[in-house]
């Protein structure tokens, strides 16, 4: 990538003007433009086209490069990155793998100094010039692998983050064993130094896992974005003996949490029931932190049955980290009481149930889509029901 030839007015203006057509087209006619490289203007838009929702700060800015897209995969979203930014602050920060410094360019308005580290020198490049297209002065840019710069390092950091590469011979990986840098093996020697690490993994990876492999865990947090779990988070602090746990929801509306610490969730007690006049769903952060049993207990609901994360209530839990629902009808499951759905439209959702979404739509004809929620669970004593509802 010729960084500084991108930069230049024509080729910026290029880009967006063109940012809507075929990408593959533009390669086909690219003879149109001998002096332009469209290869890399192409790279831009398709770039630009992820961006534009998950980094709207960096989209609206003027001048910034894109790195590839495979990058920008595994890059933060701006949403997620702001949060994180809001949980640390501290005079000091090392980014020992920056990446295309989405969640770098966040950390630096809460420290005095940040250093960005990198392996690749083309993202370092494109990260640098977009600080500065960005108004970032507070960060100093180093070219070297992680391994590299913690032996030579002498400077003690109030807080290390790392977000290691989850990516193996060109195919995803989640376990830390897979990926680089090895974590397992420098996080102790960084916490030894005296600072503290936020280490962000993938969320498939098993948490209790993650917890065994590493140690001194001192915070899980679990972020999901309009209840898609996006990021797994490690606070790591020395000598530290409980762990606590969050589960995190952001929306346009606002950030919904559910906290607790390791030996609670073994520990609930859960009532159980059958469905009443609302029904509760927790959202993917909570069900990821393996919370079944404790946002019972915690909230005063019942739940369905062990095996069906629903729950229930007679009277409104409007705070209910998740999706809230009112009960229009709850009866036992029977093939020919939903012939009534027959080609009219409903969402659908499963819980510990023996048919699956395709299998009721097909058979019945429900389409896709309304505002009715139907819900098919296994609840109290093992029973069949199909739960009718709309959203609140």
């Amino acid at each position: 990538m010729n960084l500084i030839r991108l930069t230049k007015s024509d080729i910026q203006n290029f880009i967006k003007e063109h940012e809507e057509d075929d990408p593959h087209q533009l390669m086909l006619a690219s003879s149109r433009w001998p002096d332009l490289p469209i290869k890399s203007i192409v790279a831009q838009i398709q770039s630009r086209r992820k961006a534009k929702k998950k980094l709207p700060k960096w989209y609206n800015t003027s001048g910034i490069i894109f790195p590839q897209s495979i990058y920008l995969e595994q890059s933060s979203s701006e949403k997620t990155a702001e949060f994180k930014a809001a949980q640390i602050i501290g005079k000091s920060l090392l980014d020992l793998t920056g990446g295309t410094g989405v969640d770098c360019s966040f950390f630096a308005a809460n420290f005095d100094r940040v250093v960005y580290n990198e392996s690749n020198e083309e993202l370092l490049d494109i990260a640098r010039h977009n600080f500065n297209q960005l108004g970032i002065e507070n960060v100093s840019f180093i070219h070297s692998e992680a391994e590299e710069f913690l032996r030579d390092n002498k400077e003690t950091f109030d807080w290390v983050y790392i977000d290691p590469s989850r990516r193996q011979g060109g195919q995803k990986v989640f376990r830390l064993p897979d990926c680089q840098p090895d974590v397992i093996n420098i996080v102790q020697s960084i916490l030894e130094s005296g600072s503290k690490i936020l280490l962000k993994l993938s969320p498939l990876l098993d948490i209790s896992e993650g917890i065994r492999e590493i140690k001194n865990v001192s915070k899980v947090l679990v972020i999901s974005v309009d209840n898609d779990c996006k990021e797994l988070l490690f606070q790591l602090e020395l000598n530290k003996s409980e762990t606590t746990f969050e589960a995190i929801n952001i929306t346009n509306s606002g950030i919904s949490r559910f906290e607790f610490v390791n030996g609670e969730e073994p520990n609930a007690v859960v009532n159980f029931g059958e469905p009443l006049r609302y029904l509760y769903e927790p959202n993917a952060s909570v069900l990821k932190l393996g919370a079944f049993k404790l946002i019972s207990e915690k909230l005063g609901l019942s739940k369905l049955n062990p095996s069906t994360h629903l729950y229930t209530s007679a009277q409104l839990l409007p705070d209910f980290p998740g999706r809230v629902f009112r009960i229009m009808s709850s009866n036992p499951f029977n093939w020919k009481d939903l012939k009534r759905w027959n080609g009219k439209k409903a969402n659908i959702t499963i819980r510990n149930f023996p048919h699956t979404v395709e299998a009721i739509r097909k058979k019945v004809n429900i389409k896709e889509g309304g505002n009715v929620y139907l819900f098919f669970a296994t609840s109290v004593e093992n029973k069949l029901r199909a739960i009718t509802c709309e959203k609140i």
